[in-house]
């Protein structure tokens, strides 16, 4: 398959960097299109509505942006790499013909778990690849207490298991996978529904000069998942899949 890659951990982050690398020794093309810094918690934000974002080739299929993940998408799609290039002459009309095969926006260093998605530039970056039409997957392998990343069992789940993890998706959606990180392979790929998370949310005050007030986030995620829900199944050892729908749903209640 070709393969998009992104990321918001930026194009240092060893995640991606991992998992390009698995993906390739598995007969895959993998074009990388990363930010050039940490993009954590910028959600579905687009720089280049504003300004200008660069982008730069640094090694064969590898390129940096210096934008958002979702600047990253767009921009491989509507040009900036031409070989991706989905636009055509008409209005509102696509040439997925050129389209790659599948977008994938990870591994993310940290959970993407239910309201999580809400802020999440790795699930932005999905959701981006999917309003384009083409099939999108978010990858994320939680926290742990140590505060170590067990990546390779779990690249090694993500390549072997491509295939089945495509089933999943279908028009308007794109899929949000979280991962277990305690060293081994999930146990299961188990479909869930996104969970609400309690974040507990505090500021801590900071020295600051010049006049300003300084604050940083002091908060910490509780555990009290829902039974059924990405987070329950994340700490059992499972896979947790989600199908999220790419479009803001309204409806009568």
């Amino acid at each position: 398959m070709r393969i998009l890659l992104t990321n918001d951990d930026g194009i240092s982050s060893p995640g991606i960097n991992l998992l390009a690398k698995a993906l390739r020794e598995a007969g895959h093309r993998v074009i990388i299109v990363a930010p050039d810094k940490n993009r954590s918690g910028s959600s579905h934000s687009i720089i280049f509505l504003n300004e200008p974002v660069n982008l730069k080739e640094i090694e064969k299929d590898t390129w940096l942006c210096s934008g958002t993940p979702v600047d990253c998408v767009i921009l491989a799609l509507l040009g900036g790499i031409p070989e991706l290039n989905i636009t055509t002459p008409q209005e509102n009309q696509l040439n997925l013909e050129n389209a790659p095969d599948l977008i994938l926006s990870g591994i993310n260093a940290g959970a993407n778990l239910g309201t999580d998605i809400t802020y999440s530039g790795t699930a932005a970056a999905a959701r981006q690849g999917s309003l384009f039409g083409i099939r999108s997957v978010a990858l994320s392998l939680v926290d742990n207490d140590a505060g170590v990343y067990h990546w390779e069992p779990v690249i090694s789940y993500i390549t072997e298991n491509l295939t089945e993890f495509m089933g999943f998706w279908s028009s308007g959606s794109f899929i949000n996978i979280n991962f277990p990180n305690n060293g081994k392979k999930p146990a299961a790929l188990v479909p869930t529904f996104p969970s609400i998370r309690y974040y507990n949310d505090r500021i801590e005050r900071q020295k600051a000069d010049d006049g300003w007030s300084c604050f940083a986030h002091a908060g910490k995620v509780g555990k009290a998942p829902a039974e059924g829900s990405d987070w329950a199944e994340v700490l059992k050892g499972n896979a947790a899949i989600s199908v999220v729908k790419s479009e803001p749903v309204s409806r009568e209640v």
